[in-house]
């Protein structure tokens, strides 16, 4: 297991629209993006229990090899805006991120 954090450059959160959330997570490198991703360390199943909601509230989890990243976008709790809603650019949602460690596997399996 790894610290996410150790592996990429980029954590955020942002709005995707009045009604949905997008994680971002940019690795630091190629080489670290593909055992990532063919660990298949992050997943729809892996956001929604790290962020307390349903599987069919993540509208999608993917990997994004152009960029090296993850994405993942996600029903908002609640709408943007809205009454008693504290966060209104989705800026601060990737706290449960942080202390996530990933599967990273074997290094010897990784390497062949």
């Amino acid at each position: 297991m790894k610290p996410l954090v150790e592996l990429a450059s980029v954590i955020r959160t942002k709005n995707a629209g009045p009604y949905e959330l997008t994680i971002d997570i940019i690795f630091k490198d190629s080489k670290t993006y593909e055992r990532v991703k063919r660990e298949n360390s992050l997943n729809a199943a892996l956001i929604a229990g790290l962020y307390g909601v349903a599987e069919d509230d993540i509208l999608t989890a993917i990997y994004f090899d152009p960029a090296c990243a993850f994405k993942a976008t996600m029903k908002r709790q609640m709408p943007c805006g809205n009454f008693g809603e504290r966060d209104i650019y989705g800026a601060q949602q990737h706290a449960p991120l942080l202390d996530l460690l990933v599967q990273w596997g074997d290094k010897d399996a990784a390497d062949s």
